[in-house]
């Protein structure tokens, strides 16, 4: 059961913590303080029950104090997780991280805000208590972290935002606030609008300064949705994407996937530098493909490219989107043409495309629609030991000679 432990001499902060985790498991335990014990050992003797998994620290507690509280219980207690209350700036952000801060809150932030900081940082403290655990190693498949998920297509009209946006809230119920989705269209980027976000910060802040050293940073320039999912979206002015790497890329995701179970990039239409840099640490490939001749065309032609520049990911999920009888093609037509198995097929569909324009995505909203059956089967294929369970008809394979 999740332990919170507050720190703070203001009763009304209490008063929103403890609204803010009565839906959590777990109790909080309150310390009405204006200041800090010399070390933790005189905080952790006072609590009973399991050990704590988040320690909030303020408002009204002494700066100095309180990140020198956090550097020891940082070094002694690593698997607890420290949120500093306190009006954010560069300069504390900084010191906080140094400091071992997970994250910062703002002492006038709502309850709903509140709870979505408490329990990232009860996330990240199951994680980091499952990586000092001597059996750790069965818990990750991949010692560099979670899984880079690069939904891609070379052709663009196909509805690779779409399905990226309603892969990342689907996730989001599998791992609730474990899932980042970033918009890596630099120059003309729908996450933002698919998700009806109204972001602070972009993916240029993020590459840059105190952001790239330090994910506590980073974590302060993602948005966070109502679906419980974080978004990085594209830049404002397209001309920004001059001043981003495929090296900042790579660098970025690499601080994420330590960071969250999912990570959902939504890429720029062909295969770019940035697509090449994402593709080059993804874990998975979903490939977008339409029912029309040139995008199936488009898909084959990049598989082939990929596979040359040894980039393909292990891992590949096929999504035939706007199926339509009436096309003049078929399944086996388009499995025949790519030379690989379609795995999900999204039926042509007006809900859909109208769900992306008012910005809130199909799984989120529950809507009704042919569509919503493979994109839950999508969001399945990422189900932990989803590859090892029985699966019956997994594909319909076409016979390619």
């Amino acid at each position: 059961m999740s332990r919170f432990v507050l720190i703070t001499p203001i009763t009304e902060f209490e008063r929103k913590v403890r609204l803010a985790t009565a839906a959590m498991p777990g109790t909080l335990q309150y310390f009405q303080a204006d200041y800090l014990p010399q070390g933790p050992e005189e905080v952790l003797t006072q609590l009973l029950g399991e050990p704590p998994e988040v320690f909030v620290l303020g408002p009204g507690l002494p700066a100095d104090e309180t990140l020198k509280f956090a550097a020891v219980m940082d070094l002694q207690y690593p698997e607890i997780s420290m949120i500093l209350v306190t009006d954010e700036s560069s300069e504390v952000a900084i010191q906080a991280m140094r400091a071992g801060i997970r994250d910062l809150l703002d002492p006038a932030a709502e309850v709903d805000h509140i709870r979505i900081i408490v329990e990232r940082a009860s996330l990240a403290s199951a994680g980091r208590r499952r990586g000092l655990s001597p059996s750790s190693s069965e818990h990750h498949e991949h010692a560099a972290g979670g899984r880079i998920i690069a939904v891609i297509s070379p052709k663009g009209g196909v509805g690779k935002t779409t399905v990226a946006t309603n892969l990342a809230v689907g996730l989001g119920k599998i791992a609730p606030m474990g899932v980042v989705i970033v918009d890596l269209d630099l120059q003309f980027g729908d996450v933002a609008s698919g998700l009806m976000l109204e972001p602070d910060h972009t993916i240029t802040d993020a590459v840059v300064g105190a952001a790239s050293q330090d994910s506590m940073v980073l974590k302060t320039y993602l948005t966070v949705h109502p679906a419980g999912i974080y978004a990085l979206c594209a830049p404002k002015n397209p001309v920004e994407m001059d001043r981003i790497t495929g090296e900042n890329v790579s660098h970025l995701l690499t601080q994420l996937r330590q960071e969250f179970q999912y990570v959902v990039v939504d890429t720029a239409p062909g295969l770019g530098e940035h697509v090449l840099a994402t593709l080059d640490l993804a874990s998975d490939a979903v490939w977008i493909c339409g029912m029309d001749v040139p995008s199936i065309r488009g898909l084959r032609s990049g598989n082939q490219i990929l596979s040359e520049l040894n980039l393909l990911p292990e891992v590949r999920h096929v999504v035939l989107n706007m199926a339509d009888r009436r096309s003049g093609l078929t399944l086996q037509d388009v499995e025949a043409t790519i030379g690989a198995p379609v795995d999900v097929v999204l039926p042509r569909s007006r809900t859909l495309p109208f769900s992306t324009n008012k910005g809130i995505p199909l799984l989120q909203d529950g809507s009704r629609d042919p569509a919503q059956k493979g994109l839950r089967q999508l969001v399945k294929r990422f189900e932990p030991n989803w590859e090892a369970r029985p699966h019956k008809k997994l594909h319909r394979r076409a016979v390619v000679q």
